[in-house]
């Protein structure tokens, strides 16, 4: 059965950094289009970052440029998702997600997700 599970989210101080990682039970990296997406209280999902099939990156939010960056770990079947540099903004709840062809940016462009994991940026 394919299942995601996200972990590694909590509380960090702004400009810290955080390392999410999501776990793909069921399913092989490669055969997939893996991304982030995170959703903050009263807002609509936003995506973050994903990687092709062929491992190429595309950064979907201008706002982590420069800040976070994705990988995945074939040997382990594990996404990750290295957040530096973090703002009060970027608090939300993170979910893992994959797509047949196209970049999972929300759950109506995603096949699977997560349940996700909190991040919360605060002094």
């Amino acid at each position: 059965q394919l299942r995601l599970v996200e972990s590694g989210g909590g509380l960090v101080q702004p400009g810290g950094s955080l390392k999410l990682s999501c776990t793909v039970n069921g399913f092989s990296l490669d055969a997939a289009v893996m991304g982030w997406f995170r959703q903050a209280p009263g807002k609509e999902p936003e995506g973050i970052l994903c990687i092709s099939k062929s491992g190429d990156s595309i950064s979907y939010a201008d706002s982590v440029k420069g800040r976070f960056t994705i990988s995945r770990d074939y040997a382990k079947n594990m996404v990750y998702l290295q957040m530096n540099s973090l703002e009060p903004e970027d608090t939300a709840v993170y979910h893992c997600a994959i797509a047949e062809s196209t970049c999972p940016s929300s759950p109506w462009t995603s096949d699977y997700w997560g349940q996700g994991t909190q991040v919360t940026v605060s002094s």
